[in-house]
């Protein structure tokens, strides 16, 4: 982590040179551990007092080629949900994103290549955690279920598509079959057992994609990259305060964000294990997940989509592993790696965690019946 002071970067001196800050501009450290956008933390010392800090984030251009769709979604949700918060007797400064105005009154600044960034006040007293004990995992649910909750009248339609297809477990299926027929890197012959572990569970990947064709499922707004780094844990209550990373918040199913946190969070072994013996699903970590999801949702899921539930933890890690096979035969373009076989031991750990979870399958169902209002 370097501190880039305005005058040593000349693109970041134009953004910050874009914003009218309330003390002296100390500089700008990179911050966070996010691989898509550019986030760097903004240090201002006034006179008198503590240092006010603000996050600046540099849009990607190549994972969101449509950035004004993608912040006329943010401003959209955040605006909701501040209004919500208000209504709730809330603190919307530390419950919700919001952005800083341009000196030019805009939300967001367009520096001169193009490139969107937007300035949003820190949230102070905070913590963005990777690996959390499960009282902290469980409060990371509440947050995700209250999300759900608080947004369950929001027009999803409304929503852009910030990126196409993103959970369509069908089309991440189809383009793994179109890597596999290419095998352009010859990498096929080595790894026929994960090749056939995908191909096996084809069925399984129109599971909840059928139940919406079906009408079981609503299409809601859903955050898509529900992960427990992407929650604002308050320091002294412990409990999980603001969403963020609203990029891809976006239609979609509760049940995909519901499983998308089980899948990163109800294990305890790193994404690139090498030993699959240590690479286990927790069913107490789940059910510590769902009973704080469904207490945050407050019964507002229908029955349909508390029966998918467990399917959605199936799925979305069934999805994540092809997505990490994918990129392992096209050679390893989309997800970055530090060494060649990464996103094959990636692969390898997300098949262990739907295998295991195949096994326990009748128990998930039980938990999630348990919890259920």
């Amino acid at each position: 982590m370097g501190i880039f002071l305005p005058e040593q970067s000349q693109t970041l001196q134009e953004v910050l040179n874009g914003y009218d800050f309330p003390a002296t501009l100390m500089g700008a450290v990179r911050y966070g551990q996010g691989h898509i956008n550019d986030t760097y933390c903004i240090v201002c010392q006034p006179q008198d007092g503590d240092a006010i800090r603000f996050i600046l984030q540099g849009l990607s251009a190549t994972a969101f080629p449509h950035p004004e769709e993608l912040m006329e979604n943010f401003i959209g949700i955040t605006t909701y949900l501040r209004d919500k918060v208000i209504s709730a007797g809330g603190d919307p400064a530390r419950e919700t994103l919001s952005l800083v105005k341009t000196k030019e009154g805009k939300d967001y600044y367009t520096d001169s290549t193009g490139r969107v960034w937007r300035l949003m006040p820190y949230v102070e007293g905070t913590d963005c955690l990777q690996r959390a004990t499960p009282e902290l995992f469980e409060a990371s649910a509440r947050a995700f279920g209250r999300f759900q909750k608080m947004l369950q009248d929001y027009p999803a339609h409304t929503l852009h598509e910030t990126i196409v297809n993103f959970h369509n477990t069908e089309d991440r299926f189809a383009k793994f079959q179109k890597a596999l027929e290419a095998d352009a890197l010859d990498r096929a012959k080595d790894v026929r057992k994960e090749i056939d572990f995908v191909l096996a569970r084809k069925a399984d990947c129109s599971v909840v994609l059928q139940a919406y064709r079906d009408g079981k499922l609503p299409l809601r707004v859903t955050h898509n990259d529900t992960k427990l780094n992407n929650i604002l844990i308050d320091r002294t209550t412990g409990e999980g305060i603001c969403v963020i990373d609203l990029d891809t918040t976006m239609p979609g199913f509760s049940v995909n964000d519901f499983g998308d946190s089980i899948r990163f969070g109800a294990n305890r072994s790193d994404e690139s294990e090498k030993n699959l013996s240590k690479v286990n699903f927790d069913l107490g970590l789940y059910e510590a997940y769902t009973r704080g999801f469904l207490e945050g949702t407050d019964g507002c899921l229908k029955d349909t989509e508390l029966e998918y539930l467990p399917w959605g933890a199936r799925l979305m890690t069934l999805e994540c592993g092809m997505r990490f096979l994918t990129d392992y035969l096209e050679g390893d373009h989309y997800f970055r790696v530090g060494y060649p076989e990464q996103n094959l031991d990636r692969c390898r750990t997300q098949f262990k965690l739907v295998q295991d979870m195949e096994e326990v399958f009748p128990e998930m169902i039980r938990i999630v019946r348990k919890y259920a209002k």
